[in-house]
């Protein structure tokens, strides 16, 4: 991530009522960003493709690269 860009995980992240559930189920935020990037990581190594709502999702937001 690029020092001073925010992205969807970091607002999902600082929402309130997301970080009430993660503390009840006692996750912590760099937990579950590790999992979220190791899972990255062999989806790309395998060729994944995200289904195509995603790709228009992310091409409309100017995300993909």
């Amino acid at each position: 991530m690029t020092e001073g860009t925010t992205t969807v995980l970091d607002e999902l992240l600082d929402d309130p009522m997301v970080k009430l559930v993660m503390a009840r189920d006692s996750v912590r935020p760099e937990e579950l960003r590790g999992m979220l990037e190791r899972h990255r990581i062999v989806a790309i190594e395998k060729g994944l493709v995200p289904p195509a709502h995603v790709i228009a999702s992310c091409q409309a937001r100017h995300l993909c690269y």
